[in-house]
């Protein structure tokens, strides 16, 4: 019994409290006293039993759902949490690690370490340089508070902006471009418009020469034009690697097929040897079509007549430069071959080691720089190999479907 209780007994004795008032008293006193043990009781349950699993365990699933790379890092910069889109793009995957060793840029690092200064929230633009270059918009900000010190502290999202960016470059490219090549071939058309107008109006043979030479040069632009729009999508999508498996040997075959007569014209073959049991890669099939049109069109041009144009592919267990395996394919022609000087510039837009050859051959100058980039997107990479008087090798290199790749891994990149 209390001391207050002590007292309210004593005075009830006394007959200075009435009975009923100190029984009313006693109850409010007990009631008190059960509630306050109750509380003390709570509190020190909640001190001993630790944080929940529910409490204290990131929300994977919520961060798998989100369309940009997110990373969640503790006090100590470690890695807590990644999304998938993390792992693909940035190759960070790895929980526990120091963010430095998944992520080595020195902005992100900067970014990390403000917010863990104090400041709320850092927003600015990075651009990380492999596999292939992309512009990112990265978000640091600060977490609520955890109970768990070893708990998410910090948000890292990148949202990629690369698309943008490659739109808005290739779109400058694309006007100067076009407006330095289709001078040319406008100032031609515009000299021969005004001669049929005026001197040559009644000359039926000047005519038909120069209807003859406009139309070549309308068509050129025309190509011009094609290929500069072909560059610009190709350019804007290089940051994105292609995920279809595509059978290269089907590809060549298809391609071979639609080039053989007009080869044939020149008196010239095509030979494909290709083993029956290559990989399949990863690629976009329509722009490898397109990268292997360009290579075996550009020996059909060039080469000599009546020679032979072979196209060798290869399963390789070792790619150059690399561990990874893949597919080599070789095309070979026997033409004049190309002066070792011009041969790191072949791949430039716009570039002819020959340019009066090239124009008459109706070339644009820009196949190769097409083909430099498909083969990058699709981590490859493009060999050039030749020796004036006996003809050059164009190899296309390319991982195979089963080789393990992550966003952070690529192979190096060659002209």
């Amino acid at each position: 019994m209390g001391p207050a209780l002590l007292l309210l007994a004593a005075l009830t004795a006394a007959g200075l409290v009435d009975l009923r008032a100190a029984a009313a008293l006693a109850l409010v006193q007990a009631a008190g006293v059960a509630l306050l043990a109750r509380n003390r009781r709570r509190e020190q349950a909640a001190a001993a039993t630790p944080p929940t699993e529910t409490a204290a365990t990131v929300p994977q699933d919520f961060l798998e759902r989100l369309p940009d790379p997110v990373i969640l890092l503790n006090g100590a910069r470690e890695i807590v949490a990644v999304n998938r889109i993390a792992r693909d793009v940035l190759g960070v995957g790895l929980l526990g690690r120091d963010l430095a060793l998944s992520l080595r840029h020195p902005d992100v690092l900067a970014a990390v370490e403000t917010v863990l200064s104090g400041l709320p929230s850092v927003t600015e633009e990075i651009t990380l340089p492999v596999p292939m270059p992309r512009t990112f918009t990265l978000h640091a900000g600060e977490l609520p508070p955890s109970a768990d010190p070893r708990g998410p502290r910090i948000a890292l999202v990148l949202r990629d902006e690369t698309r943008a960016k490659r739109a808005e470059q290739s779109r400058a490219d694309f006007v100067a471009n076009a407006t330095h090549e289709l001078r040319s071939p406008l100032s031609a058309l515009i000299g021969f418009i005004e001669t049929l107008r005026g001197p040559a109006s009644d000359d039926a043979l000047a005519r038909e020469r120069f209807l003859g030479v406009m139309q070549a040069e309308a068509r050129r632009m025309a190509r011009l034009v094609e290929d500069l729009m072909s560059l610009s999508r190709v350019e804007i999508n290089e940051h994105v690697p292609p995920r279809e498996r595509i059978e290269v040997d089907e590809v060549l075959a298809a391609v071979v097929d639609t080039l053989a007569v007009r080869a044939a014209q020149r008196g010239m073959t095509i030979r494909l040897d290709a083993p029956n049991d290559l990989p399949e890669v990863v690629g976009d099939r329509d722009q490898l079509t397109q990268v292997f049109h360009n290579l075996i069109d550009n020996a059909v041009k060039y080469a000599r007549p009546d020679t032979t144009i072979l196209v060798t592919v290869l399963a390789m267990q070792r790619l150059p430069a690399t561990q990874a395996a893949g597919v080599s394919v070789a095309v070979t022609d026997e033409g004049d071959g190309i002066e070792s000087i011009h041969i790191p510039r072949l791949t430039e837009r716009f570039y002819r080691a020959d340019e009066g050859r090239s124009r008459r051959m109706g070339g644009t100058g820009l196949g190769l720089a097409i083909v430099k980039h498909i083969v990058n997107r699709h981590r490859g990479r493009l060999s050039i190999e030749s020796k004036v008087g006996v003809g050059s090798t164009f190899t296309v290199f390319l991982p195979s479907a089963s080789t393990p790749r992550s966003g952070g891994e690529g192979l190096p990149q060659s002209r």
